[in-house]
């Protein structure tokens, strides 16, 4: 038997820290070098942020490369997709002169129905509500999550539970969405009328079978199984881009769990969240902030909680681009960013926000723990045992120069390139890509 060989280009770009890196960012200046950008997981949680011309464009489920024209905007199986955010989105992008006829999504993702939301946001109550464990309240190990409430973890958890799942797909069979609804939201009411018996949500099944059927019709002409798309993209040679949301410290399996998102996060997660083989993908970038930033719970050893932190968070207009909150602001993790990057197998990284740093006399990079058992190098996956670490710092001198129209890594003050420098040490890994700026032209290429 002959078989047909498949020779093509599939590059990915994955954050390496706790998301916001400005992944969107770099996949909008690569994205013209592609034919396809493929979103492999997550959902209307991520916030990509892109600025072009001057204009600023905020994406949530529409891959960064729907602002290339004529590359093809792919959303995975691996999606959670909240339908109407996604139309809300399309409609937006079109209205400011967008092409969209490239978007493509997969039958099978997974749909983010209205008892997902409703399930997320009732979830963290219970989770900031202190356990009573009879005379005596209990310590929670577990506070909330501090979640987007968007539905997405509900979403992923019926998905593997699968009896209670509906995928996209299901949209365009009204008899089949139908019979699922009908048990699913009997099930859903029982639930919601235990666990908030003062308020309980009620869904009703054929309501909800009307809207998702009308929202199917709008979105049918986009919908495909993309495992076969990709596959004979690769086949007729085309190049793939690969772009990750959330970031691979939230990675359900190897981040600060259980602060974590709902999905493989990392690198990992573009084989089952797209179809696409892992052996394909031959370029990882893993993009990195300059400093830390976090939003929602969850450990972050290097935090800064004292004026430096919020001149970076100023300067850095460090708020949520989904959630609209401040993010938590810290030193640049070396522990946490090496880890990062043997996880999802970075072959080379992109520092974004470097402009940020400007006008700080020192700089500092956590390079070990301390930790109750002693010292170490390495990162503790845990977000239980991680809010012990205690960071130990080396010291750089920093630079006061205004690096935003920098176009060459020569041009650089001496000590950023010494702090480029030193994280390309630490990690193991070569710096191909600088952002001194917001815009698609404030970007050094090494």
């Amino acid at each position: 038997m002959v078989h047909q060989s498949v020779d093509s280009q599939a590059s990915a770009v994955v954050g390496l820290q706790w998301g916001d890196e400005g992944k969107g960012k770099l996949v909008d200046l690569l994205a013209s070098e592609f034919d396809a950008v493929v979103r492999y997981n997550g959902g209307a949680n991520a916030g990509h942020s892109v600025v072009v011309g001057g204009e600023r464009y905020s994406l949530h489920l529409v891959p960064s490369g729907i602002l290339s024209p004529g590359v093809k905007a792919i959303i995975g199986n691996g999606v959670v997709i909240d339908p109407e955010r996604l139309l809300e989105e399309l409609k937006t992008l079109q209205d400011r002169g967008v092409d969209t006829s490239g978007m493509v999504i997969s039958d099978r993702a997974h749909v983010v129905m209205p008892y997902h939301k409703a399930e997320d946001a009732l979830r963290e109550e219970l989770l900031t509500a202190p356990v009573d464990g009879g005379s005596v309240q209990t310590k929670q190990v577990v506070s909330a999550i501090g979640t987007t409430r968007r539905g997405i973890g509900p979403a992923y958890a019926d998905k593997v539970q699968r009896a209670t799942a509906i995928r996209i797909g299901d949209l365009l069979n009204p008899e089949i969405l139908a019979s699922k609804l009908e048990m699913i939201c009997a099930m859903k009411n029982t639930v919601f009328a235990a666990l908030h018996p003062s308020e309980p949500e009620v869904f009703d099944a054929a309501q909800l079978t009307e809207e998702m059927v009308a929202i199917g019709k709008r979105l049918e002409p986009m919908i495909q199984d993309t495992a076969y798309l990709l596959d004979d993209l690769r086949r007729a040679g085309k190049s793939i881009l690969f772009e990750g949301a959330n970031a691979t410290m939230l990675d359900v399996d190897h981040g600060t769990f259980p602060y974590v998102t709902s999905s493989n996060a990392s690198a990992l997660g573009i084989g089952p969240g797209s179809g696409v083989p892992p052996q394909a993908v031959t370029q990882i970038i893993g993009v990195v902030k300059a400093y830390c930033t976090r939003v929602g719970g969850g450990p972050m050893p290097t935090e800064l909680f004292d004026a430096i932190g919020e001149d970076i968070r100023r300067r850095g207009r460090e708020f949520g681009t989904t959630t609209g909150r401040p993010r938590r602001v810290g030193w640049l993790d070396l522990v946490a960013l090496k880890y990062a990057a043997m996880i999802s197998g970075a072959t080379e990284l992109c520092i974004t926000l470097l402009d940020v740093l400007s006008g700080e006399p020192e700089l500092k990079l956590a390079v070990a723990y301390d930790m109750p058992s002693g010292r170490t190098d390495r990162f503790i996956a845990d977000g239980i045992l991680l809010d012990d670490a205690v960071p130990v710092y080396e010291t750089m001198v920093g630079f006061s120069e205004d690096i935003t129209a920098v176009r060459s890594f020569d041009e650089l003050p001496p000590s950023a390139r010494a702090y480029i420098e030193r994280i390309e040490s630490f990690v193991g890994v070569p710096v191909g890509t600088v952002s001194v700026g917001p815009d698609r032209e404030q970007t050094i290429r090494r």
